[in-house]
Order: C-alpha cells, then sequence, then structure tokens
C-alpha cells in the first residue's frame, strides 16, 4: 500500500517513520494483514536512508505492532479494532462555519427496506430490464468512445441527447433539437443548473404548497426567497403567486404530491403571468410514462411561445434512481449559458452510462421496458384505489388521479397529529408510508396520506393495507 508519511521540517526520522505509521496502525487506518513497503523502497521514497527505515520497522515490531516474515516483508499485526470516536477526540473540530441555510437541510434516511414499502418515487427494481442494461455496458466499456482519456461534452453524450429528443417529441409533444438538451445527474442537478443561470440573490422564487421539498431546499442554499403557492384541484392557484417573481417551479401534469393536473384554463394564467413578470417556468415532469386513463395533458412546454418555460425530465422513475440520470430541455437563450454551468459543476454526466442509455432507447428497449412496467403500475394504482374506497372511506378521501407512481388520499376527519400517530404505528407494523403533512411548505399542513406503489409488489399491497387500515 502506498502510505503517506511526512518527514518535512522533522527532526528524528526515525522516530518520525515510527510514530506515523503506528497512528496508522491504532486507527485502523493500516489494518490487520497488510503489507508494509520494503524498507528499501519506502527509504528511496522518503529520501533517507535504510537503516532510518529498519530502526522504525525494528520498534514497531518489538512492540507488537507489526510482525516480519522471512522472503514475505512486514505486515500490520495490531489486533485492537480502532475506535473511531478516538479519532474524533484528537482532531479539532476547526474554526470554519457553514452558512446558516445549511442548517435547514437535512438528508434523506435511508429506510431499512420495509415489509410493506409504499413510500413514493420509488420504482419496481425487480422489473428492471438488467441482462439487456449488463449487454449495453458492456458493449459500451468495449467502445473508444467512452473508455478513453479524454472528457466528454458538458451537455452530454450526443447519441443520448438525440435520443432523448426523438423520444420526448414522440411521448408527450415537447418539440426541440439535440442542442436545446443537457443531460444531468438526476433531476435536482438539472435544477441546480438551472437555477444558477437564472437566479440572482434574494431573487423570488415560487414553488407549489405542498410540493416536492428537495427543490425548495436548493433554491434557499442558492440565495433565492422561496415562497409557497396553495395547490387547489386545477393545479397552481396562479392568482397567489408573488408580484416579481423570477423563476415558478410546478408538476403540471401530476402535481408532487397531490397527483391533480393543471387544467388548460390554469396553464394558460400561468404563460400569462409568467410574462408579465419576466419569469422562466420549470416544468418537471417527473413521472407521466405512467398514465392509467383519461388524455394525456399537454406540457407546458408545448403551450410556451416565448421561450419562457424549462422542461425537466428523468430517468430514475422509468429506470433505476441509481443511475442518476437526467435532463433539461432550454430555450436557445440559455443554451450556452446552462452547458458552461454543467461544466462548471462537475463536467459531464457519466459517458458509459449515456452511451448505454442512448442505445437502451434507440434500439426499442427503453418503450418495451415502460409498457410492461406500466401495466403493472395501472394494476396497482387499480388495486390501492379500490381498497380506499372499500376499508378506508370513513377515514380517507382519495384525490382523484390517473397517472405516476402514487395516490394521495386526505384525512376526514383525523388531525395532523392524529395521522402522524397512524404512520408511526403503521411503520412498527411493517408499513412505511408518507405524511400528506410532510410536504408542506408555507401553508398550514393538510392531515392526509401518501400511498407509492413502484417499490411494493402487487401481491402484498392487500396485507400492507389492512395492517394500515387497523393503525386508524
Amino acid at each position: 500500500m502506498e502510505f503517506h508519511v511526512s518527514l518535512v521540517g522533522r527532526k528524528r526520522l526515525s522516530v518520525e517513520i515510527y510514530r506515523q505509521l503506528r497512528r496508522a496502525i491504532i486507527d485502523g487506518v493500516l489494518r490487520q494483514g497488510e503489507l508494509l513497503p520494503p524498507s528499501r523502497e519506502l527509504a528511496r521514497r522518503l529520501s533517507v536512508s535504510r537503516t532510518t527505515v529498519t530502526v522504525a520497522y525494528d520498534r514497531l515490531a518489538g512492540e507488537g505492532y507489526v510482525e516480519s516474515r522471512v522472503g514475505a516483508g512486514t505486515f500490520v499485526r495490531f489486533l485492537r479494532e480502532a475506535d473511531p470516536e478516538d479519532v474524533k477526540k484528537r482532531r479539532s473540530a476547526g474554526v470554519l462555519r457553514a452558512r446558516p441555510v445549511w442548517e435547514s437541510v437535512r438528508l434523506p434516511a435511508l429506510d431499512a427496506s420495509p415489509q410493506f414499502n409504499f413510500l413514493t418515487g420509488r420504482p419496481d427494481a425487480t422489473l428492471f430490464p438488467h441482462q439487456a442494461w449488463r449487454r449495453l455496458i458492456t458493449s459500451e466499456l468495449r467502445s473508444s468512445a467512452v473508455s478513453g482519456n479524454a472528457y466528454g461534452e458538458p451537455a452530454g453524450h450526443p447519441g443520448l441527447r438525440r435520443a432523448i429528443s426523438r423520444h420526448i417529441g414522440i411521448s408527450r409533444g415537447v418539440e426541440s433539437s439535440p442542442d436545446d438538451i443537457t443531460v444531468t445527474n438526476g433531476t435536482q442537478q438539472g435544477l441546480d443548473i438551472v437555477a444558477r443561470v437564472i437566479l440572482e440573490t434574494d431573487d423570488v422564487v415560487a414553488v407549489e404548497d405542498p410540493g416536492y421539498l428537495p427543490p425548495t431546499r436548493l433554491f434557499r442554499t442558492l440565495g433565492a426567497r422561496v415562497v409557497g403557492v396553495p395547490v387547489d384541484r386545477e393545479g397552481l392557484v396562479v392568482d397567489a403567486l408573488p408580484r416579481n417573481v423570477r423563476l415558478i417551479y410546478v408538476t403540471p401534469s401530476h402535481q408532487y404530491p397531490l397527483g391533480v393536473p393543471m387544467s388548460l384554463a390554469r396553464r394558460q394564467a400561468l404563460l400569462n403571468r409568467a410574462e408579465e413578470d419576466n419569469a422562466a417556468i420549470v416544468e418537471d415532469d417527473y413521472d407521466s410514462e405512467f398514465r392509467f386513463g383519461g388524455r394525456p395533458m399537454e406540457p407546458l412546454h408545448t403551450l410556451d411561445t416565448t421561450g419562457r418555460v424549462i422542461y425537466v425530465g428523468s430517468f430514475s422513475k422509468t429506470m433505476l434512481p441509481s443511475l442518476r440520470l437526467g435532463f433539461v430541455v432550454t430555450p436557445p437563450s440559455l443554451r450556452a449559458a446552462v452547458h458552461r454551468a454543467k461544466h462548471v459543476t462537475d463536467w459531464h454526466t457519466n459517458m458509459l452510462v449515456q452511451a448505454a442509455l442512448a442505445r437502451f432507447i434507440d434500439e426499442g428497449d427503453f418503450a418495451r421496458h415502460v409498457r410492461k412496467v406500466g401495466s403493472v403500475y395501472r394494476e396497482r394504482h387499480a388495486t390501492i384505489l379500490k381498497i380506499l374506497d372499500s376499508d378506508f372511506r370513513d377515514c380517507l378521501e382519495g384525490i382523484p388521479s390517473a397517472a405516476g407512481l402514487h395516490i394521495t388520499a386526505r384525512s376526514v376527519d383525523a388531525s395532523v397529529g392524529e395521522i402522524a400517530g397512524v404512520v408511526r404505528r403503521a411503520f412498527d407494523d411493517g408499513v412505511a408510508v408518507h405524511r400528506l403533512s410532510q410536504f408542506g411548505v408555507d401553508a398550514q399542513a393538510e392531515a392526509g396520506i401518501v400511498l407509492g406503489y413502484g417499490a411494493i409488489a402487487t401481491e402484498d399491497i392487500a396485507e400492507g393495507l389492512r395492517r394500515l387500515r387497523r393503525c386508524f
């Protein structure tokens, strides 16, 4: 192992080598059984005599930290497990302080895979075509286009940008050229890049309330003033938008978390209002591929005639969240700045995965996969609606929804606190669900339940909801 030893400005070099190796062994940086560099090699690297290193090694061996094996080398033999708390105590906490806004950001908890998982935002990984995906990844690994030592374009793999442009043109009616598309590490990075390009400190950003909270936290960390705007059965209440808004973030096709689509009248009103305030609209079309009834809603992007709508898409719901693949479609006026923002953020998204996804789409595997999982999700959607209507009518009222991967139900008479108790009891019984109240931004929290059906097997839905029902 290449272990760093610093002798700059040090005296008693043999003691320093001994001390630094000993500390690394005690802290667990060097672990039992690991081979130390040969004394001749370490002496050459440190520009000291071999005797200086040998003395340090002999002292470590004499104290039982290492052992020498004839013909094999010197190995770590210290048996005590390192205590991470001991390491922390020796390190200074530091004098630097983060901006206060970061205290409001909470990292998501890593769920312990509940037996009945109704949490949202999770597709069914068991339905993913792993074999086809492995084939594409293996094939692309052999390609010089991704195995070379050159960086890729910040905007993304040209083949994937062409594939995405065709896909959203066919499936969503979004007109775009490959040049309009920037491939990102999921939706969140797409929003981050757009915000960096558009927003100044203290600019006003409007978000849906209740809504998807990660963008709200993101905009605040960038110095924006975020205002929650209420949502009713027609979507965002445009009349409630603040004046002088600079950016409006919406999920019009399947509002998160309520599930309602934005009516055509509201869409037109939103576009008009954005023009009045010279505002940008970010349209997050996060799970519109899955529709189970009614006519597909037109994206805002297709109604936009002035280049104000930035369309954001993701493959996290249709593929796997761990792939971290998303994209933004920007008007030509922002194209160059968005590409530069992507470049300074992380240069480009993983080119190997991009190349594989381009072929996955072009060869028809993506469309087949969406059709396959869509039929499974349709059955789960119908099953949950049926059980809510038959078994929960006295306590929950489902909000009509014909798309996506979750269903939301408002409480009939229970309070926010009482629903929180239901959720806690359900979790103790192996059932994980979201509270509607946890998606509030500014307004008073609503009492209700949000049920995702991407991660739960169809055959487990009835039992999971039965357990949830007895928690009321």
